[in-house]
C-alpha cells in the first residue's frame, strides 16, 4: 500500500505538469484526474492560488485523490456533453468516467474536490476475477465485481457534483 502523498503548490500551468510527475507512482488515472482538477482551479478560481493535492489509500483497493483550493463557492459542474468545437468542458466528464465516485466537500474558507479510483493493480485483479483469467483460487465463474468493460466496480453514472457525492460503490 502506498503512503499518503501531499503536494502543496501554487496553481499555475507549469505546476500541473509537476503534479503529474509527482504522482507518477500512483498510476495514470490518478495523474490525469489530479491534472484536470488542478487545471480547473486555475481556470475557475484563478492562477496563483494555493492548492493542496492529497492521495491516500482507501478500503477496497481504491485510492482517494483530493484537490483543495481556497474558494468554497466555485463548485464543479459536470457538463452533459461538450461539443466537438468546445474549448473546455471535458475535464469533469473525464474524471467522472475514470472515478468510482467523486464529489465536493465544502468548508469555511476552502473546498476539496475528491474522487476515488481503483489502483492499477486492483483494476487488473478485479478484471481477472470477473473474466475468470486470474491465477488465484477462483473458480472462473465470472463472479467478480466488474460492471462495465471500461471500469471495474462501476454501477451507475453519476449526476455530477454540486456539493453532492456521486457514489457508485
Amino acid at each position: 500500500m502506498r503512503p499518503v502523498t501531499t503536494l502543496e503548490l501554487i496553481a499555475t500551468p507549469a505546476g500541473v505538469s509537476g503534479v503529474r510527475r509527482a504522482l507518477r507512482a500512483h498510476g495514470i488515472d490518478v495523474q490525469l484526474c489530479a491534472s484536470e482538477l488542478v487545471t480547473n482551479v486555475i481556470r475557475h478560481v484563478g492562477e496563483g492560488v494555493p492548492v493542496t493535492v492529497r492521495v491516500w489509500p482507501e478500503e477496497g483497493g481504491r485510492v482517494r485523490l483530493g484537490v483543495t483550493d481556497p474558494d468554497p463557492r466555485a463548485l464543479p459542474v459536470l457538463v452533459a456533453a461538450a461539443g466537438a468545437e468546445a474549448e473546455s468542458g471535458r475535464g469533469l466528464a473525464l474524471l467522472d468516467a475514470l472515478a468510482v465516485r467523486w464529489g465536493v466537500e465544502q468548508e469555511a474558507g476552502h473546498k476539496t474536490v475528491w474522487c476515488e479510483l481503483f489502483t492499477d493493480a486492483e483494476a487488473v485483479a478485479v478484471t481477472a476475477t470477473a473474466t475468470g483469467t486470474g491465477t488465484g483460487t477462483g473458480t472462473g465463474t465470472g463472479t467478480g465485481t466488474r460492471k462495465t468493460p471500461e471500469r471495474p466496480g462501476r454501477r451507475r453514472r453519476s449526476a455530477g457534483a454540486l456539493g453532492h457525492s456521486s457514489a457508485r460503490s
